[in-house]
């Protein structure tokens, strides 16, 4: 199997279509046709099929297309090495929640315009559920993910985690309860016990969070609500509808009050994960690199 066939089949993956490939590549439709149709009888197997107008990959095309970037990582990180001067080139799929983008993803798309300017990113806002789903579907190659200290996400053994950083997070309340409460602990969390809660609507772990956290204080949560973005948070906090988990270092409208959080503590972990055998792609390996430099809470 020639490498050029297989990056083919990779972006036919990516893109979805020939015409994709195509614009990608700077090639024509029926170059991109005839590459496939050699490798299909390369291998043996068919690899696209039907699907309406367009075309999609046979259960065999993904599997290889997974081969794929694992076969043309290795031949990229050969060639980085034999000539160290090469640059990384290439567009890089990722995947983040909204703090991890804003915090990390977008302070390194202006550095790489300015240092490597043949590595592009192409960005998506997905929940750390989502996100893993989609580099295990190869959807994308890699995904910004977080989880807490008191709910850890089971690592799926296909997948490698770097870990990235960790913040502390605290209990957004209103004000009429910042006097009574102070900072809390499993000793003081009583204070909190028949308030309703509000947790994240996209990932379950905040919810398993805020349950372990009363679990440890010896009452049973009263799950009112659910909102993915912070900011709707706070505005059912102001509405009177709900207590829940926000950043220690987030700066809230008055009205919101943030508590913190002693005995135990509440840490959000973020992490890079993508497919084991990825992480030597020279872009993939730049941008792992410069995430893991990228100044963040401790």
């Amino acid at each position: 199997m020639e490498t050029r066939r297989l990056e083919l089949l990779l972006e036919l993956s990516r893109q979805g279509s020939m015409r994709g490939v195509a614009d990608e590549l700077g090639i024509t439709t029926s170059t991109v046709s005839q590459q496939i149709a050699v490798l299909a009888r390369e291998v043996g197997v068919p690899l696209i099929e039907p699907d309406g107008r367009r075309v999609r990959l046979t259960p065999a095309g993904r599997r290889l297309a997974g081969h794929a970037m694992t076969i043309l990582a290795a031949v990229e990180a050969a060639r980085a090495d034999l000539d160290p001067t090469t640059e990384p080139a290439g567009t890089v799929r990722v995947s983040g929640f909204a703090t991890a983008i804003r915090r990390a993803l977008l302070p390194i798309v202006t550095q790489l315009a300015q240092t490597h300017p043949g590595v592009r990113l192409l960005i998506h806002e997905y929940e750390p559920v989502e996100g893993l789903a989609s580099v295990l579907a190869d959807e994308v190659d890699l995904a910004l993910t977080y989880d807490y200290n008191l709910a850890p996400r089971a690592q799926d053994p296909s997948l490698r985690f770097f870990p990235l950083w960790s913040a502390p997070w605290s209990i957004g309340v209103p004000e009429r309860l910042s006097q009574s409460a102070g900072p809390t602990s499993t000793m003081t969390m009583d204070v909190l016990a028949g308030e309703a809660w509000i947790v994240n609507s996209r990932n379950p772990a905040d919810e398993d969070a805020v349950r372990t956290l009363a679990s440890m204080a010896g009452f049973e949560p009263r799950i009112s609500h659910q909102a993915d973005s912070l900011e709707l948070v706070e505005d059912l906090i102001l509405a009177g509808q709900g207590i829940g988990l926000l950043p220690a270092d987030r700066r809230t409208r008055p009205g919101v009050t943030l508590l913190p959080l002693r005995d135990p503590e509440v840490r959000l972990r973020a992490y890079a994960v993508t497919r084991l055998g990825r992480a030597e792609w020279p872009p993939l390996a730049l941008l792992l690199h410069l995430l893991d430099s990228v100044k963040t809470p401790n």
